[in-house]
């Protein structure tokens, strides 16, 4: 009886193992997204606001994610690709939105205090809602098709929990880094000392950094999202590009095809979200006049 189950435990761990590494790109993306979102709060609140975070993005796997991939991969997989055009577009959106605001651009009023935590924590698990479903369901497509539904809700739970320790013990780790800049400032070595000074010195210039690469990060999983969900349902065009495009470099080798076809997806994302923004703009204008009207009459 042990052994069967030892066996069992080996094959769901071997699996998820596996599938884990299929998901690496969005993963990545995950852990350069999630740190812009604790910018601007005090450094009391960094890691409670990581760990409400992190709680979030277990609640989207386990309670919403795996259930309904599941249930739509048995009874309507047709839905799947429709919905992550959905989840691809407010990605773009999102992306969108942050490369306005490098040029000035702002949609919202924001305020020079400290920000609202609960909206800080509820945008990120938002955002997390997207980049996991990518995660699990690049997982689930990864996994052997007579794996059996418990030995694959089983492998989705481990790589869920391991993607999740993984992507905010980074966050964590970075946001973090900063405090030990300053015990290092402490140290009775000089040598020490140097370093803490340069490692705060440094973090201003590392979070900006991170926050272009989030931006882009979202720009391209979300672009990526619709192209290549737009091929499965009712429009070939964009994923017809990038293929034609991809094909051509093909003899540059596989890592210049990847940033092509990355750079492509971005761009696509970020013409996307661009038209996104504008529709929304548009309407919150509409909406929002006959209010300013009636509050001049």
């Amino acid at each position: 009886m042990s052994v069967g189950l030892l066996a069992v435990v080996d094959d769901i761990l071997t699996a998820a193992l596996k599938a884990s590494a299929k998901t690496a790109g969005v993963v990545i993306d995950d852990a350069a997204v999630t740190p812009q979102y604790v910018q601007g709060i005090t450094p009391a609140r960094e890691l409670p606001v990581v760990w409400k975070i992190a709680l979030g993005s277990l609640v989207n796997k386990f309670i919403i994610i795996i259930p309904i991939a599941l249930l739509l991969t048995a009874f309507a997989p047709w839905v799947l690709p429709f919905l992550l055009i959905i989840g691809g577009g407010f990605l773009c959106f999102e992306g969108a939105e942050k490369v306005l605001e490098w040029f000035g651009v702002h949609h919202a009023k924001e305020d020079d205090g400290p920000r609202d935590e609960n909206k800080l924590v509820f945008g990120a698990i938002r955002t997390d809602l997207i980049l996991s479903t990518e995660i699990m369901l690049i997982a689930l497509a990864s996994l052997d098709a007579d794996f059996g539904i418990w030995m694959t809700l089983g492998a989705l739970l481990v790589i869920g929990l391991a993607m999740t320790t993984l992507v905010y013990g980074a966050v964590a780790l970075l946001v973090k880094i900063d405090d030990i800049g300053l015990r290092f400032m402490k140290s009775p070595s000089r040598r020490v000392r140097r370093a803490g000074v340069r490692v705060v010195a440094s973090m201003p210039t590392v979070f900006r950094v991170i926050s272009i690469i989030g931006t882009v990060a979202m720009l391209w999983v979300g672009g990526h999202l619709v192209i290549e969900n737009l091929s499965e349902t009712f429009w070939h065009g964009p994923h017809d590009v990038v293929h034609t495009v991809t094909h051509a470099i093909e003899v540059a080798g596989p890592v210049i095809v990847w940033i092509v076809e990355t750079a492509l997806s971005a761009v696509f994302g970020l013409a996307l979200g661009l038209v996104i923004v504008g529709i929304i703009t548009g309407i919150t204008r509409l909406v929002s006049r006959p209010k300013s009207d009636a509050a001049a009459h």
